[in-house]
């Protein structure tokens, strides 16, 4: 039997599922994944806690199912905006540009799904490692273009691959709307940033 203090809305599959999700975004990013309680989502998502497990085996598939989504769409957006046709350079700041405005105009959802990896189980962690890693080399391929063709001056790929990434990504920890610059615009200035990062050569 429901408490009649708990939420009993009826809603479709589909739709409970995303209101579930996007109430465990709040609810992790607001207390961390460890607070948050199954009762704070279904609460979240004006439902009752017992729909919580209609819907996901726990608290922790809720995470993973986030976490995963949010590596794939990284992926789909690297897919949408890099082509291969164009000069290493172009390219960079069109993929770092493109992962950092994400990362600040998704910084709640971004916040959760890069700094709770710790709180997945290990199975699931390794499958959205997995992930970040294929991210990584798909940047560190346009590195590696970069310095082959003369464009770049960077004396090591990996490491500047990774330090460009977490730069971004650490734009999800501290990005506020009301102080920061609009999410295009940072988007454009780490761009730029990263073209320095790598020593882009003029090709006059």
């Amino acid at each position: 039997m429901v408490s009649s203090t708990e939420p009993t809305t009826r809603v479709q599959p589909v739709a409970a599922r995303q209101r579930l999700l996007l109430a465990a975004v709040e609810a992790f990013a607001a207390k961390g994944f460890n607070a948050t309680t199954t009762r704070d989502i279904a609460n979240g998502a004006q439902m009752s806690s017992a729909a919580v497990y209609v819907h996901f085996r726990s608290k922790e598939e809720l995470l993973f199912e986030l976490s995963d989504a949010g590596h794939r769409s990284i992926l789909d957006m690297i897919d949408e905006v890099d082509d291969p046709a164009s000069p290493p350079g172009d390219r960079l700041a069109t993929v770092i540009g493109a992962f950092t405005e994400h990362h600040a105009r998704e910084h709640v959802r971004a916040r959760v799904v890069n700094y709770e990896l710790a709180s997945l189980a290990p199975d699931h962690l390794e499958t959205v490692m997995e992930l970040r890693r294929e991210i990584t080399r798909r940047v560190r391929a346009i590195v590696d273009a970069g310095i082959e063709n003369g464009d770049f001056d960077a004396a090591d790929s990996q490491a500047t691959t990774n330090a460009m990434l977490s730069m971004g990504i650490d734009v999800a920890r501290w990005y506020r709307a009301e102080n920061s610059l609009p999410p295009e615009e940072m988007g454009k200035f780490y761009a730029r940033l990263a073209t320095r990062m790598v020593g882009l050569r003029d090709r006059d």
